[in-house]
């Protein structure tokens, strides 16, 4: 962190060069909070747009260095003319508590697609064994130490699929861990166009994130959630965070209070009650789980009018 606010400084400081470049901009758009700094220092009148699609830790901690950072983001927020967000839980838990006057936009971690191309939903037959996947940014230790006690304890009746790009500083030996585990299979990171074969080999998906507990990961709405539901798979998810939330609201998903209940409520789940739990994904509309050219394009047209009363 401490390196990157010695690289943000340097760039304000130096931003000569940077305002050149952007001349030619009518709006300038700033990912991070540091990004957000140095717009502060560039944007010259032009509208600011802020997209934050996640609460760095920092944000929400109570050390001297968290202060700090917070104290740094109550400086910029009110030059913020559009916030861009994907989780109504960042406005609620954050953002409406800090000094932002800005118009707020949702722009929830959707399925991307092509224009014309529509995901199949084809969930994976009711059967035996249950097939859990766990996909994406891989950083839980805690999920991987559940999930491999489940497999162990289910006797064969519940297998794991694991893929994705494992966090080094988090699980730098996850590889070798599943290879272990009779019943789990670590197939490494996936192109976007592999998620069909993925997802349409797990009955449930995995989006219980225990990294950072009691901090942002509460208030997540992940791209698995999208992804998951856009295919046929299952959703497994806390009843208490904003993913749970948000499934409940629409009858879908195995919402469970704690692990030892998602264990418990899988190793009793019958054949029918899959399928029937499988049958409640089709009455979420496909709109609340994908994007298209059209959603890109609304969203330029917002950006665009940034600023405008």
């Amino acid at each position: 962190m401490l390196d990157r606010a010695k690289l943000t400084l340097k760039a304000v400081a130096f931003s000569g060069g940077l305002s050149q470049h952007l001349a030619g901009c009518n709006v300038i758009m700033a990912r991070n909070l540091e990004q957000l700094a140095i717009a502060r220092r560039v944007a010259r009148g032009r509208p600011i747009v802020y997209e934050c699609l996640d609460i760095h830790r920092s944000l929400v901690g109570s050390s001297a260095a968290s202060r700090a950072v917070q104290a740094v983001e109550a400086l910029l927020l009110p030059y913020v003319d559009l916030l861009l967000t994907s989780s109504p839980a960042f406005v609620s838990n954050h953002f409406g508590k800090r000094p932002l006057q800005a118009k707020i936009r949702l722009v929830e971690n959707k399925l991307l697609i092509n224009e014309g191309f529509v995901p199949e939903f084809a969930p994976l037959a009711p059967g035996e064994p249950l097939q859990i996947g766990w996909f994406g940014m891989l950083r839980c230790r805690k999920t991987l130490e559940f999930l491999t006690r489940l497999v162990r304890s289910s006797n064969g009746r519940i297998e794991v699929l694991i893929a994705g790009k494992p966090s080094p500083a988090e699980l730098p030996d996850l590889a070798t861990q599943v290879e272990t585990v009779a019943g789990m299979r670590f197939t490494g990171p996936y192109r976007y166009d592999e998620l069909p074969d993925l997802y349409g080999q797990c009955h449930f998906a995995w989006t219980i994130d225990w990294f950072e507990e009691g901090l942002n990961s509460s208030w997540l709405l992940p791209n698995r959630l999208y992804e998951a539901l856009a295919h046929g798979a299952i959703p497994i998810a806390l009843a208490d965070v904003e993913v749970g939330r948000w499934l409940e609201a629409r009858g879908a998903g195995l919402l469970v209070s704690e692990p030892e209940h998602a264990e418990n409520r899988l190793l009793d789940l019958t054949i029918g009650e899959l399928a029937a739990m499988q049958n409640q994904l089709r009455s979420i509309s496909r709109d609340e789980l994908v994007a298209d050219d059209r959603d890109c394009v609304a969203l330029v047209h917002d950006i665009a009018g940034a600023g405008i009363q």
